[in-house]
């Protein structure tokens, strides 16, 4: 495996990618999301999907005007842990910004055999492999670029993607988003 390097040290990927950015989301719930601002907010019962666009929305609105595209699938649980009903609450405000997040059942992709890390894949060349610890923390991140990385993430991809349902469509079928 590559040396863990810090996750800043790839954010570049996220501008100088040329077509997609395309995410596999797998935890329960997100350290960075409960030590941000947005969190006490959503706990407080605000409306954050219609916040005004932070900087993740600003980039990702930008980029689609470019012509490139971002994608997710997130991984829940049934029922929803509080990480990922925060996480369905927040990702409408990143669907209106160009960005398309789909969401699974765990029990689905357990089933199907998707792997239990989060992952970025861009333009079906280069993977960034998330290293998370037990309480939502990211530790660091993998670079990988060889064929068979490569490939079994683009073919997660492909099967995540095919199972996956658009938020809006999911969020029909959660008893409760908050």
């Amino acid at each position: 495996m590559p040396q863990l390097i810090p996750f800043d040290e790839i954010s570049h990927l996220f501008t100088d990618f040329e077509h997609t950015a395309w995410r596999l989301e797998t935890q329960r719930g997100y350290a960075s999301d409960r030590a941000g601002a947005k969190w006490g907010r959503w706990k407080a019962g605000e409306d954050i999907a219609n916040e005004p666009p932070d900087s993740w929305r600003t980039q990702v609105a930008k980029q689609r005007a470019e012509g490139k595209r971002y994608e997710r699938v997130r991984l829940v649980d049934n029922p929803p842990t509080e990480g990922q009903r925060f996480l369905l609450a927040s990702g409408l405000g990143n669907v209106n910004s160009g960005e398309d997040i789909r969401n699974m059942w765990r029990a689905d992709a357990v089933q199907l055999g998707l792997p239990s890390y989060d992952f970025w894949l861009f333009d079906s060349r280069t993977v960034i492999k998330f290293v998370i610890d037990d309480h939502g923390t990211t530790l660091g991140v993998h670079v990988l670029e060889d064929a068979e990385s490569v490939v079994h993430a683009c073919q997660v991809r492909d099967l995540a993607w095919h199972y996956a349902v658009p938020t809006r469509q999911f969020q029909a079928q959660v008893p409760s988003a908050r």
